[in-house]
């Protein structure tokens, strides 16, 4: 028998969730989270994993480190720019990965040249030589863009492309860093260094397409069928600004439309829903319910006549099985007489391995769950244990905590809070409930974030579902996010607000109270 992919073309998934990914505001992920989302990545087939930015501080750099010494299968790369400790840097951080790649970059736009890097054009011509030099130095794996490439001009850009393959560049991405073409438009440029360059056939083109208008998975596409065969993107789009071209909607296109597209990936997509689950988690940005693939709504079919049709035959109106991406139906077969065995298979069809420790306080969270709530769905779990593992070692924590509203009337917050194992007791009142939560953590932390974000949904339906809030704080020009599910909404809502002031103190390094008025 012919294997399946045998006609077709491999396009290389290169994901920079962890680099480009976590550049959103708000997206910062801790060390264990980042280990979490590259061993997921590694698992599911991702082909390069953008580990980080090596050089922009000791954090980023650990954490490519760590990655690099834990990989499996996939390429560590490391981002640098066109400087000599970048590189050297980056070359530190990738050492230990079985394979390694340096991405380095210099903008080649005439915008970008004049304003950001104040360059003349054969400066920059001289750099990406160098640049690609020191880094082939270090590694035979070396990708190089040109930043702001789509509105570069094209004999430059093919200048720059055929010096960067001849120092020694196995590939060369392409990047519309602001996300301002259209796919006619991004064909063309990719078909143009195909014909133009005449040492193309040396290196893989690559696309890094932003979602500024909303169309950088239809660019990348776009670029696959001239001729790239790397995609860079992140799961759930994650990125600066509006994103960047969504991993799960690159693959399934590909998958689900072979007949237009020859084209294949290695990756498992049987995993996608599980990992969007870890990334929205570790990166604390819930994914819009419509969001194709891996939305909430994505499979879900309200209009009777939608309804109808799909009872009748699911290709109707889905043009791929929820299966397909991981997304399972959701069971009721957990409940407070499950024990520890039961829980922990619970887990392991999930997704989830737990050390001992977390194993017994998620096992305790899930049965006082279980004391409060009638039925445990699969998503229940999977909030739970999130959850937990987001925790972390908080200085903070709520110990207590009483609400009284009244319709037209004050709301009052009685707060107790453990600042660093101390007790602090306050009653302040505000415009609402939460309001009056949110100022009486405020008054009792001793500081006054901008609350950025807030906002709640329910990780299931009907009235008892747990409530999974998330919150975003933005203090001396810092921007940090938290979550937190609790069956009750106030709670969630005070625990997501703490979580995220955690974070705060946990970047900064500084005592609890009072640690963010400088």
């Amino acid at each position: 028998m012919e294997p399946q992919n045998s006609n077709k073309e491999r396009v290389f998934i290169f994901d920079t969730t962890l680099r480009d990914g976590e550049q959103s505001p708000g997206a910062s992920m801790t060390l264990e989270e980042k280990l979490q989302v590259a061993e997921v990545l590694d698992d599911m087939g991702v082909d390069i994993i953008e580990a980080g930015f090596p050089i922009a501080s000791n954090g980023d750099f650990e954490a490519v480190s760590e990655i690099a010494k834990r990989a499996k299968n996939a390429v560590i790369c490391g981002l640098a720019r066109a400087s000599e400790k970048d590189i050297d840097r980056a070359a530190d951080a990738i050492r230990h990965a079985p394979r390694g790649r340096i991405h380095t970059f210099i903008s080649t736009s005439p915008l970008h040249m004049k304003y950001k890097l104040q360059m003349e054009p054969e400066q920059v011509f001289e750099k990406v030589i160098a640049s690609v030099t020191r880094a082939r130095s270090h590694t035979d794996d070396v990708e190089w863009s040109p930043e702001d490439g789509t509105r570069t001009e094209h004999d430059f850009l093919c200048r720059t492309v055929e010096a960067a393959i001849k120092a020694g560049a196995t590939t060369i991405n392409i990047p519309d860093t602001v996300g301002y073409s259209v796919p006619e438009e991004y064909y063309a440029l990719i078909e143009m260094l195909m014909n133009r360059v005449p040492n193309i056939d040396k290196a893989i083109i690559s696309t890094h397409c932003h979602n500024d208008l909303g169309m950088a998975v239809a660019n990348s596409l776009a670029g696959v069928r001239a001729g790239a065969r790397q995609v860079e993107c992140t799961i759930n789009g994650l990125g600066e600004r509006a994103g960047n071209a969504a991993l799960e909607e690159i693959v399934m296109s590909l998958q689900t439309r072979g007949d237009v597209m020859p084209f294949f990936t290695e990756i498992d997509a049987s995993h996608l829903a599980r990992v969007s689950k870890v990334v929205a988690a570790a990166a604390n940005f819930p994914v819009q319910y419509n969001k194709a693939i891996v939305g909430k709504n994505a499979f879900a079919h309200e209009s009777g006549i939608h309804q109808d049709g799909m009872l009748k035959n699911a290709q109707t109106y889905e043009i791929m099985t929820p299966e397909s991406v991981g997304i399972k139906a959701t069971t009721l077969v957990m409940g407070k007489h499950s024990g520890r065995h039961a829980f922990k298979d619970k887990l392991k069809d999930l997704g989830y391995e737990l050390g001992d420790n977390q194993f017994q306080e998620a096992f305790q969270r899930f049965k006082d769950l279980a004391d409060r709530k009638k039925y445990i769905f699969d998503e229940d779990i999977v909030a739970l244990v999130d959850d937990e593992m987001g925790s972390g070692d908080d200085r903070i924590t709520l110990t207590d905590m009483k609400v009284v509203s009244k319709t037209g009337g004050e709301h009052v917050c009685e707060l107790t809070l453990d600042v660093e194992g101390k007790p602090v007791s306050v009653t302040v009142s505000g415009t609402g409930s939460v309001d009056a939560i949110f100022n009486a953590i405020k008054a009792a932390v001793g500081a006054d974030p901008h609350l950025v974000i807030y906002g709640v949904d329910a990780v299931t339906g009907g009235t008892d579902a747990q409530a999974n809030a998330h919150v975003r704080l933005e203090m001396n020009n810092r921007i940090v996010s938290g979550r937190a599910t609790e069956p009750d909404t106030l709670v969630a809502s005070a625990r997501a607000y703490l979580n995220a002031y955690n974070r705060l103190l946990m970047e900064r390094g500084a005592s609890a109270q009072g640690a963010l008025a400088g």
